[in-house]
């Protein structure tokens, strides 16, 4: 994680992405770390083969790469694997878990096979859809301590990504000089940097 941005600095910007709510298991996940994210020998501990595909799949869909890179750069599912493993209590982890399956077989009534043997336009079709019925303007309240796995899906996504190093020194571009603040510098010069 950069030495810029904390793990509550990360959720108070996620609260605001997604429109102030961050659910109770990610919270959780987020505050008390992982320790197996790192290694060129790394593999999933708490998804399966398949699993770990589709959620690197779907996290390049909701961040993907553009002048910077996207969510499967950054290892966004090694840090999915960790928190459902680690962190998250097992009901918490059932319902993740089982989402996946969901998504799978939604995937295969829709378009007639699993997630991961779609087209990458079917892919970003379903997880829009998902999208639309879980953030869209008609979205019905949520149990914050049970939210849906689509819910839980995108917040991880979005803290692993922006609490990667990828993602807080190339897409956030945080401010490495502690204490340091100067309000009037033209954007063209800092671009996108947050602190």
């Amino acid at each position: 994680m950069s030495e810029g941005i904390n793990r509550r600095r990360a959720l108070r910007r996620v609260g605001a992405l997604l429109g102030g709510i961050v659910s109770a298991p990610t919270v959780a996940g987020v505050l008390s770390g992982c320790e197996r994210m790192a290694g060129p020998d790394w593999s999933p501990q708490t998804l399966s083969a398949a699993q770990n595909q589709m959620v690197d799949s779907i996290s390049e869909i909701i961040i993907p790469a553009t002048d910077t890179p996207g969510a499967s750069t950054a290892n966004v599912n090694r840090f999915i694997d960790a928190v459902v493993g680690e962190s998250y209590p097992p009901d918490d982890r059932d319902r993740f878990l089982q989402g996946l399956e969901n998504l799978d077989a939604r995937c295969t009534d829709d378009y007639g096979a699993p997630f991961a043997a779609c087209t990458e336009e079917q892919q970003q079709a379903l997880v829009g859809e998902l999208d639309d019925e879980h953030f869209g303007p008609d979205t019905p309240e949520f149990d914050r301590d049970a939210p849906p796995f689509f819910r839980m899906m995108k917040e991880l996504v979005i803290i692993g990504y922006y609490t990667s190093e990828i993602g807080a020194t190339e897409e956030l571009k945080t401010n490495r000089v502690p204490g340091y603040y100067d309000g009037n510098v033209p954007y063209d010069e800092v671009g996108r940097a947050w602190t």
